[in-house]
Parts: C-alpha cells; structure tokens; sequence
C-alpha cells in the first residue's frame, strides 16, 4: 500500500482524505500538510490523519497529492524541488497548471498527473478528469484514478482537453448552484415560503440529474417530456430562449475556459 500526503489540507484536501479514509485506507498510510497549525490539529483529531511539513510529506509518501491554490504552487515546487525523492508520484488538482509546469521545476523524470476534480468531492460525488505527464506510466494513471475513485466518478482525457474540462465540470456546480439559486429567488416572487421553495428545488434537482444519469435518455428527450403543447413549460422554455440563456451559459462557460489557460500562462517561464 503507498503513502500518500495531500500537500493543502483545504476543502478538497480535506475531502480526498475523507473520502480515502471511507474507502478503506488506513490513517497510517495518509499525510497531510496545512499551514495553519490550529487547522492542521484539527484534522488530525477528526481524522487520526497525521499533519507535516512539506519535507517530512516528501521524505515518507510515495504520492504527493498537490491541492493548493494556483497562486500558492511557485514557493512550494520551490520547495519540493530540494527534496523530493526520485520516483515520487505527484498527482496534481490545481486548476489550470500544466503538467509541464512541475516537470520543469522538479527533477527531472517525476511523474506527474493532472486533476481537475469538482467541490461535490465533499459528498463523494466528485467529477475528476485526468492526464498524465510526459513520464506518466499507466501505473502512474491507473493509480491516481483509483485514488480520486474513491470520492466519486474519473475519466482520462487528453492534456489540451483540462481547460474545458476546467470550465465546463470543475466550475460547472457554480452554474447549477447560481441556477438553483435564480429559482427559489423565483419561488419567493411567486409567493412561496424561502424553505419551501428550496425544498422544492433542490429535490427537483436531484431528481432530475438521477434521471439524467439513469435513464440513458439524451436531455433533450427528457425535456420534451416535461414540454407539452399549449403547457406552462413551453411558455418558460420560450422565455429562456428569448433572453439568451442558452447562449449566454455557453458564453460563461468559454470565459471560464479562457481563464484556465490564462492561469497557466501565467506560469510559463
């Protein structure tokens, strides 16, 4: 069994350690890293998941799990490039940044894999893409797609392909969130209690993405079943239509894809 340490204990550090933990890793096996010291004892209390340094995490695992945010990861490849141990597994879920990126300032021949992982990760309904590096094995793959399977659904896709992926299932609860939101906002307007209007759409919504994700049928079939003629759901449909929803949700999406790559970019030289 590897060790492996999750460099940035936050929300989705913390839920792949759960997560890890659910599946039947024992808490010897796992490390952690945080550099808020009363954040760090607290996951060891909840977890019985010892919290390190960056060194000691690079001394002891065998995959270093790299879950900071874009802005933090120059001091910490700083870092792990004087430490890190030849053959170490780097499994990155830092939106935006390029396998490239961390082959260029480790040493030379680490492995590395790629993430863009989702927030439902906290409820173990995470959407996880992967890549590998240029020294990726498909041990190296198989591996970390074990590893994210335990906190929901993985899939391989091409490098050039994250950036969308960033965009359309690593932002994409946001769209679903804003959306639900925008609704018991409608519910209200209409004259329903805030609690029951959620209630309401929130069940439809995971009755709904249950449908999708059972029935095998295309969504458009699934709507037209809901959309009957002269009905209330084609007068809402045309609505949307009207003012551009569909457009303008393709537009954001596109935006957040532009600002992925810009992120990488960023860490070119």
């Amino acid at each position: 069994m590897t060790t492996t340490a999750v460099l940035g204990a936050g929300k989705i550090g913390e839920a792949l350690l759960s997560g890890l933990l659910q599946s039947g890793r024992s808490p010897d096996d796992l490390l952690f890293t945080e550099r808020y010291p009363e954040r760090s004892a607290e996951l060891t209390k909840r977890y019985g998941v010892r919290g390190v340094d960056v060194p000691t995490a690079a001394g002891l695992a065998d995959v270093l799990v790299v879950a900071v945010k874009p802005q933090d990861i120059e001091p910490l490849l700083d870092e792990l490039a004087a430490v890190l141990r030849p053959g170490t597994l780097i499994v990155s879920l830092c939106a935006g940044l390029p396998t490239a990126l961390f082959e260029r300032r480790l040493p030379e021949g680490v492995p590395v894999v790629r993430v863009m992982p989702n927030t439902p990760m906290v409820v173990g309904e995470a959407m996880s893409a992967i890549s590998g590096g240029r020294h990726a094995r498909p041990e190296h793959l198989a591996l970390a797609e074990a590893m994210l399977a335990a906190v929901g659904k993985v899939v391989r896709v091409p490098e050039a392909q994250q950036d969308a992926v960033t965009a359309l299932s690593g932002s994409g609860p946001a769209y679903f969130f804003f959306l639900v939101e925008a609704m018991i906002d409608a519910g209200i307007l209409l004259g329903l209690p805030r609690a029951v209007a959620a209630d309401l759409i929130i069940q439809s919504a995971v009755g709904s993405a249950a449908m999708l994700r059972d029935s095998g049928e295309h969504p458009v079939a699934l709507r037209e079943a809901v959309t009957s003629p002269a009905g209330t759901t084609i007068s809402a449909i045309v609505e949307l239509e009207k003012h551009g929803v569909r457009a303008a949700l393709i537009a954001a999406i596109e935006a957040a894809r532009d600002r992925s790559v810009q992120l990488g970019k960023a860490h070119e030289k």
